[in-house]
């Protein structure tokens, strides 16, 4: 049986655990994964689109794309992250995709996406296989959940801005990731 992403299964990624990264409402949680950071090839990881059509980072070659990573759709900060970044994605370049990633299922996705009018973000649930987390160091041990950050990954799949917020509650710093996005430009 074919393993559903072309990665070295040598790694171990769930004995690199971190903390003091990031917070679930003032309280320390337990960041688990890789340890990914800016310059490093970003890892493919697959995720399931609102269709439950399995999509790779790879399918969106020769793209620069921001990956916005959050905990769940339905709750306000993640909702106003997605919304944020679709509203200001309208003015990106056609070289540039975003990619709206958590654990929320794609029923939940594409819910919120039709009833808000997103568009210009791709979401993607990693329900199915949690490798988006465990690639990136964003899965939460506390509640399996992704810790919310923002990535900017360039053309060759080299990772130009990565920012995981300090608090669940927080949400990322949008300016910074979109000057990172137009100095790929």
């Amino acid at each position: 049986m074919q393993k559903p992403l072309g990665c070295d299964e040598s790694k171990n990624l769930s004995s690199v655990e971190r903390k003091g990264v990031f917070k679930i409402k003032s309280e320390d949680a337990t960041l688990v994964g890789n340890v990914i950071k800016i310059g490093d090839e970003a890892p493919d990881f697959i995720a399931t689109d609102n269709n439950f059509k399995d999509v790779k980072l790879s399918d969106f070659h020769n793209k620069i794309v921001v990956i916005s990573v959050f905990p769940s759709i339905d709750t306000p900060v993640c909702a106003t992250q997605t919304r944020t970044f679709n509203k200001r994605a309208t003015s990106l370049s056609d070289e540039v995709v975003v990619v709206g990633v958590s654990k929320d299922l794609p029923f939940a996705l594409g819910r919120f996406c039709g009833a808000e009018g997103i568009d210009k973000v791709y979401t993607l649930s990693d329900f199915k296989y949690s490798r988006f987390g465990m690639e990136y160091g964003l899965l939460v041990k506390e509640n399996q959940l992704l810790a919310r950050a923002v990535i900017v990954v360039d053309r060759d799949r080299s990772v130009k801005y990565f920012e995981i917020t300090q608090d669940i509650l927080d949400e990322p710093n949008y300016d910074a990731a979109l000057k990172a996005v137009e100095s790929l430009l």
